[in-house]
């Protein structure tokens, strides 16, 4: 599938040459690169993220991030050598560990109670790949903070937002209702979304994926 968001731009040359794919399901992220103007295309990479992350904790959340992006961009490079793929990945740091998105509303519901009133760091790893090979890779952190919500706000939240909050790992969208869940946040409000998207574009205009 083939996305031309809004304000894309007509293919001039580059564009014919060198095909870009999204390693990546997320609305969010396919969202970002529509409004940037990027032509890409959707791919899942189907890893096991589980897996990936019982053989790497030596790694930091920020580090996992990465590990994970490049896991995904290599399991699309490796079936599309000819296209450069774009793998991303989040992770969650709060109280000294990793938060995995949760597996029911209750347990969003019994971390989110936990979380309110306190800081944790959101980590995007991005990664590009080519010939099945990882050519790029960085990662953004943002640290955000909870206000102390009631647990009348708690519940209607999540009653609004559903089982869609299963995909995020934090089980919230800042795009969404979530944003009344925060007091404040710093860093870039792109790596919230889920993709350093400054970084990647950059460097797609750096490898000749896009204009420069």
């Amino acid at each position: 599938m083939v996305s031309n968001g809004p304000g894309a731009p007509a293919s001039d040359g580059l564009h014919e040459r060198e095909r870009l794919v999204l390693a990546s399901k997320s609305a969010a992220r396919r969202a970002m690169l529509e409004n940037a103007g990027v032509i890409f295309e959707v791919r899942t990479a189907d890893v096991d993220e589980d897996a990936i992350k019982a053989v790497s904790q030596d790694l930091d959340a920020a580090a996992l991030a990465v590990r994970l992006a490049e896991a995904k961009a290599l399991a699309v490079s490796r079936r599309d050598p000819a296209a450069w793929v774009l793998g991303s990945d989040q992770t969650l740091a709060f109280d000294g560990g990793l938060v995995s998105k949760a597996a029911s509303l209750e347990e969003a519901r019994a971390r989110l109670k936990t979380m309110r009133g306190r800081a944790h760091q959101l980590h995007s790893g991005a990664a590009l790949a080519v010939k099945g090979e990882v050519v790029w890779s960085g990662v953004d952190t943002v640290d955000m903070r909870m206000r102390d919500f009631s647990d009348a706000f708690l519940d209607a939240y999540l009653a609004a937002e559903g089982e869609a909050l299963l995909s995020c790992v934090g089980s919230y969208r800042l795009e969404g209702p979530g944003s009344q869940l925060f007091e404040a946040v710093e860093g870039d409000y792109f790596t919230v979304l889920g993709l350093p998207l400054w970084p990647v574009l950059a460097e797609l205009r750096r490898a000749g994926v896009i204009a420069s």
